[in-house]
């Protein structure tokens, strides 16, 4: 097994993608009722296509913000940098279906007597974190969202104004014995204005890649694959239906890890497939910063209206350090995983969610209004010296 080579790969989205439109739009809607009430339920599902959005699915909460919703999408794609033919923030029509919630779901779900609410759906959520880089998440999905972020902040800034919002990355890296040691290929798809060529737009792109990897990372010129249709122009929504919830693994680990299957955005964090699955990646990440293990998986399991999970698994996927069973116990006391004890530890009733909704929801910084709170590793000071680690990993 040594000098065990292999490559993996993964890819992301900008958030101009038509289904990372629809994501926006979505969280946008959730952002503006969890402002108005934080204890409102919503269910947001958006569809968007040319010169169309259609937004559907269950809330409860204040009136008034329902009869915004249409306001609250312009703007959102507004911010994506959408106004062109065929999708603009300023012509598009938008159809607000938005109803109630359903009355059956929300007896399983509401408090009970003894303070608890039940979890939303049944389910499965995963969590993942590895000392691959320094947010500890795995390499190809932190380059490839990088690229496109970087691409993106160049444009909506003025400073790069040929691209279009619409994009994707993917980024292949070879590994040896279970680290990334080098590139091997890098393909971006980008939309830009009319009239360039193909050199042209490669030559754009050229930039990001520099900057994005390290310096020892050589990538040849024939593995940099830039716009290989030869041109893209017509994006977004216009050229594809986009819709809420396809891109669930550019969202999570990049393939690296497993998903559950769950969307997150436009849920508030009632519905565990979203907070269960932060919750998830807020332990593991805590325990590779501990120095417990290089790599840690965590799922959780829920049934519909039960407030406890069915299941906790922890595995360390031959890194570990310390006993799984007795990091499991440890992690279940430190943190209360029901619905509830989800929300309160990691404060989700704010209006944190839009910005979650392109360039993924792990590996970023915790902001200062308690936006990406999983992010923080508060607790690996705690589970190092629980396991009688001599230090926790910065």
């Amino acid at each position: 097994m040594t000098d065990r080579t292999w490559l993996f790969t993964s890819e992301s989205v900008s958030e101009g993608h038509p289904d990372k439109v629809c994501d926006r739009i979505s969280d946008a809607v959730l952002d503006a009722y969890l402002a108005a009430d934080p204890n409102s339920r919503v269910a947001c599902e958006t569809l968007a296509t040319t010169d169309h959005v259609t937004i559907a699915g269950e809330v409860r909460g204040p009136d008034d913000v329902r009869q915004h919703v249409e306001e609250i999408a312009r703007q959102a794609i507004k911010d994506i940098g959408y106004e062109q033919k065929g999708f603009s923030w300023k012509t598009c029509a938008v159809n607000n279906l938005l109803h109630e919630q359903s009355a059956d779901i929300a007896m399983g779900v509401d408090e009970g007597s003894k303070g608890e609410e039940g979890a939303g759906d049944q389910g499965i959520m995963f969590g993942y974190a590895c000392n691959e880089t320094d947010e500890l998440m795995p390499a190809p999905i932190q380059f490839s969202h990088r690229i496109l972020r970087m691409m993106a902040e160049d444009r909506k800034s003025g400073k790069q104004p040929k691209f279009g919002p619409d994009a994707k990355s993917q980024v292949t890296l070879e590994y040896r014995n279970g680290k990334p040691v080098g590139l091997d290929t890098v393909v971006v798809s980008t939309q830009h204005m009319e009239g360039l060529s193909q050199d042209e737009v490669r030559e754009l792109v050229k930039p990001y890649i520099t900057a994005v990897f390290p310096n020892d990372w050589s990538l040849p010129d024939d593995r940099l694959i830039v716009n290989p249709t030869g041109n893209f122009v017509i994006g977004g929504p216009d050229g594809d239906a986009g819709l809420t919830g396809r891109k669930i693994i550019v969202d999570t680990y990049g393939g690296a890890a497993p998903h559950g299957g769950g969307a997150f955005s436009g849920k508030d964090p009632t519905k565990v497939d979203r907070s269960a699955a932060y919750a998830a990646r807020y332990l593991a990440k805590n325990v590779v910063a501990a120095g417990l293990a290089e790599k840690c998986q965590i799922q959780l399991a829920y049934a519909i209206g039960v407030p406890e999970p069915v299941a906790l698994y922890v595995e360390t996927l031959g890194t570990g350090r310390v006993d799984t069973d007795k990091l499991a116990a440890k992690l279940r006391e430190m943190m209360r995983l029901t619905p509830r004890g989800i929300r309160e530890h990691l404060d989700l009733l704010k209006p944190i969610y839009a910005r979650t909704s392109a360039y993924g929801h792990f590996g970023r910084e915790p902001d200062a209004d308690g936006g990406f709170s999983w992010e923080k590793t508060d607790l690996a000071d705690e589970l190092a010296r629980s396991f009688g680690a001599t230090q926790a990993a910065e």
